[in-house]
């Protein structure tokens, strides 16, 4: 089964008003396949070189030669990160084609890690190239395919794991996908990074889902000095592993917690670092509603793309939004996360929207109906809530 993804349009679009588009996201996560469907039908033809196979760099060994001969066609170059040398050789085909004529549509570029990519990239194609980010399969794509809610929280959305014929091959093939980013990604990202300890720290993350980050004691059981964990984190989070959400800072006159939450942003590899694999595992574990907290915020979000931004509202006496969403520099949207089919928003939920004047309130539950309750909130569900914030 082939899904039809989001990022599709967005990507077209992109490919008509820029040369350069640079499609990033974790390892399978279906970027290729969205390339190679976009190649498949590109009106003058495309050309796709996958940079781990030794035969297509081999191609590349006159790369200045190769991709001119290329004019006219969309080149995809897949895993951008394994050739740092190629964006001083677009930028020069990438001028001389836009003399030509061909001002848009002449690269699509896919990788894995957003700050490597962003460093090389934005210091020799700056002005000629549009940034998208893919994240895994959210509720809004699957839902159209029939697959229960549930199964994507389980699972989560990555699409080998989300097709898998049975839960126990699902949780299979995360595990070789958490084994494979921490002996082969991490060693390639970051060579000066210990791999084992990265590891260890994305299974504390997930132990501690959707906590307040607490880097003193994650340093003291990791055994390594409190600023090297920003530097750990700071990796999951360029692997797009891991979402740290910034604490909401504006002027309420009242006292703030200051430090991030962290998520495991896709709920199958949390279940997987925590080897929970079917439903009753899940549902029977103390991570059950973060695990699902996580799962709508990181849907939402993904939802609102950059149209908002996202963070959380805590003060020090306990009112509490866990997604508020700004635009402008004003909240505008608050939502609320609760595992529970008879859901009410919490006193500190109110108190906190009272405070910042929020109007637009939310209360997301597993269930489907959409309910008025008290304080202005609504009672809604996960689809119904992420196609709103898509408008």
């Amino acid at each position: 089964m082939m899904i039809p993804r989001q990022a599709e349009t967005a990507v077209r679009q992109k490919l008509l008003q820029s040369p350069v588009v640079v499609l990033l996201g974790p390892r399978q996560v279906g970027k290729t396949t969205l390339a190679r469907k976009i190649a498949s039908d590109w009106p003058e033809g495309a050309v796709y070189l996958d940079l781990e196979r030794p035969a297509d760099r081999l191609r590349l060994d006159d790369a200045d030669t190769y991709l001119r001969a290329q004019q006219g066609k969309l080149v995809i170059l897949d895993e951008i990160h394994r050739a740092p040398g190629m964006f001083e050789v677009l930028r020069g085909i990438i001028d001389d084609q836009r003399q030509a004529g061909q001002r848009s549509g002449q690269f699509l570029l896919l990788g894995s890690a957003a700050l490597d990519l962003m460093r090389q990239s934005s210091e020799t194609l700056a002005g000629r190239v549009a940034y998208l980010d893919i994240a895994p399969l959210n509720i809004g794509e699957v839902g159209p395919a029939g697959i229960a809610d549930n199964t994507l929280w389980l699972r989560g959305g990555f699409p080998d794991s989300l097709l898998a014929p049975n839960d126990a091959q699902s949780l299979d093939w995360r595990r070789d996908f958490i084994r494979s980013y921490v002996e082969r990604d991490v060693p390639m990202f970051a060579p000066r990074l210990p791999a084992e300890t990265i590891g260890r720290l994305w299974t504390m993350l997930a132990h501690s889902q959707g906590s307040v980050l607490n880097q003193s004691r994650i340093a003291s059981a990791l055994g390594v000095a409190n600023p090297t964990i920003d530097r750990y984190i700071d990796l999951l989070v360029d692997l797009q592993l891991v979402r740290r959400l910034r604490p909401w800072s504006g002027n309420t006159g009242k006292r703030l917690v200051k430090s991030p939450k962290v998520y495991v942003r896709d709920s199958g590899i949390l279940h997987a670092l925590l080897e929970l694999e079917n439903l009753n595992d899940l549902l029977g574990h103390p991570v059950c509603g973060l695990s699902f907290e996580g799962h709508c915020i990181e849907n939402l979000i993904q939802a609102v793309g950059n149209r908002r931004v996202p963070y959380f509202y805590r003060t020090q006496v306990g009112a509490e939004i866990d997604l508020l969403l700004e635009k402008g520099g004003r909240p505008e949207i608050a939502i609320e996360v609760k595992r529970s089919m008879a859901p009410s928003p919490g006193k500190g939920f109110a108190l906190a929207c009272d405070d910042m004047q929020i109007e637009q309130r939310y209360v997301v539950y597993p269930g489907t109906e959409r309910i008025p309750m008290r304080h202005g909130a609504q009672v809604i569900g996960l689809q119904e809530l992420a196609t709103l914030l898509l408008q």
